[in-house]
C-alpha cells in the first residue's frame, strides 16, 4: 500500500531581500518534519486558502488577490490576479462550490466578493460591503476589523468575524448575483474581539475565537426556515489557570479527522489543543503547553495527529513537536526552522 504523502504551504510576509512570500515543503510525517521544496514569489502573503475541489490554492498578496494551480507534485503555477478594490486583505476563503472567493479586509472593514472562474482563475468583484463603526459614540472609537469570512458547511451563509466591532455578520450569498445580504448579527462581548471561526465537520456547530478576551465561543447552528439560529453552548478558555499577563488568540484550526481544535496564544506563547465531541459539540482541553517561540500566529496538526508545527511569527522559527494526544503531552521534535513572518499553514495531500 502506497503511503499517504503531502506537502504543507507556508504563507509569509516579505521583507527586503525575501520576495517568497508561499514556501512549500514535503512533509515527512514519519518523523514529523518538513523539507523545503519549493518558493513562490508573492508579496507579503498574509494567509492561503485551498479551494474545495483541491485544484486550486488562493493567497493574499498586495495587489489583492492571487490564483494558483496546484500540480501533481504540490509546487503552483499562477493563474492571475485579482484586484479587490482596497486595502490589502488578511483573510480568505471560497464556498463550498468554489463559484465565489471572499476576502476579509482587517484595515479598511470590508467584505469583498469575487467570482471564480471554471479554470480557478479570480474573475470580477460582484459585491463589496463596508462594516460600519460606532466612531465617537462609544467611549472607545469602536472601528470594523474584518478578520475572517467563512461560509457555513451547508453552503448558505457567509460568517463574517469583526473583532474591531465585536461581532460575526451573518450574510446570505446569491449565487446568481454575488450579492451579500445580511440576515443576522452574533453577538460577542464587548472588547473581545472575534478573530477567526470554524464548522464542526457536519455543521451543526460553530467556534468563534476571541483574540482579547481569549476564549472560544461555542454555538449550535440550525437552518430553520430558511433563516440561520444559533444558540451559544459553552464558552472555554485557550489558556491554562497560570498563564502571561498580557495574552492574545490567534489561531483556529481543525485536525484533518476534525477530531480535534487547536488555538495558540501570543504573549502566552502557548498552544492550545481540544478535544471535540462530536455528539454534543462541546470542547474539553486535552492540553496548553509552549511553543518555544514568540507570537505563534498559526499553528497545526500533522494530518496523523502525532506531531505538530507551530509558526512563531515573531521568532521567525517554525517549531516540531511530539504529540501524545491520549496522554496530553507535547515534547519538542528536533531543532527549529528559520523562515521569515510566517502567518499560516496548509496541510496538502496529494
Amino acid at each position: 500500500m502506497e503511503k499517504e504523502k503531502y506537502i504543507a504551504y507556508v504563507s509569509t510576509y516579505t521583507m527586503g531581500e525575501n520576495q517568497y512570500g508561499i514556501k512549500i515543503y514535503d512533509v515527512d510525517l514519519e518523523n514529523g518534519r518538513f523539507l523545503p521544496k519549493d518558493q513562490v514569489e508573492i508579496t507579503n502573503s498574509s494567509y492561503i486558502t485551498i479551494s474545495h475541489s483541491r485544484k486550486f490554492l488562493y493567497s493574499i498578496t498586495d495587489f489583492g488577490v492571487e490564483a494558483y494551480k496546484i500540480k501533481k507534485d504540490g509546487s503552483l503555477t499562477e493563474i492571475n490576479r485579482g484586484n479587490i478594490n482596497g486595502m490589502r486583505g488578511c483573510y480568505l476563503s471560497t464556498d463550498y462550490e468554489d463559484k465565489f472567493l471572499f476576502v476579509a479586509g482587517y484595515h479598511d472593514g470590508k467584505v469583498t466578493v469575487l467570482r471564480l472562474k471554471e479554470n480557478g482563475g479570480v474573475g470580477e468583484i460582484t459585491d463589496e460591503i463596508y462594516h460600519r463603526g460606532l466612531g465617537s459614540i462609544a467611549e472607545r472609537n469602536f472601528r470594523p476589523h474584518i478578520n475572517c469570512v467563512k461560509m457555513s458547511r451547508d453552503n448558505k451563509y457567509l460568517f463574517a468575524a469583526d473583532l474591531g466591532m465585536d461581532h460575526v455578520n451573518v450574510y446570505k450569498v446569491d449565487y446568481v448575483t454575488g450579492k451579500l445580504k445580511l440576515v443576522d448579527i452574533i453577538r460577542s462581548e464587548q472588547e473581545s474581539a472575534p478573530r477567526h471561526l470554524k464548522f464542526s465537520r457536519d455543521g451543526r456547530f460553530l467556534y468563534i475565537v476571541h483574540e482579547l478576551k481569549n476564549y472560544i465561543d461555542v454555538y449550535s447552528y440550525m437552518n430553520e426556515n430558511n433563516s440561520p439560529e444559533f444558540e451559544k453552548i459553552q464558552t472555554i478558555s485557550t489558556l491554562n489557570e497560570y498563564h502571561a499577563s498580557l495574552s492574545a488568540a490567534s489561531a483556529l484550526k481543525l485536525s484533518v479527522d476534525h477530531r480535534y481544535l487547536l488555538s495558540t496564544n501570543a504573549g502566552d506563547n502557548s498552544v492550545i489543543v481540544y478535544n471535540m465531541d462530536e455528539e454534543t459539540g462541546l470542547l474539553s482541553k486535552n492540553f496548553c503547553l509552549p511553543v518555544s517561540g514568540d507570537y505563534p500566529k498559526d499553528a497545526s496538526l500533522f494530518p496523523d495527529n502525532k506531531h505538530l508545527v507551530s509558526l512563531n511569527h515573531e521568532t521567525d522559527t517554525m517549531t516540531f513537536f511530539n504529540v501524545d494526544l491520549e496522554k496530553g503531552l507535547l515534547v519538542m521534535n528536533g531543532k527549529e526552522m528559520k523562515v521569515d513572518k510566517p502567518n499560516c499553514i496548509i496541510f496538502h495531500k496529494l
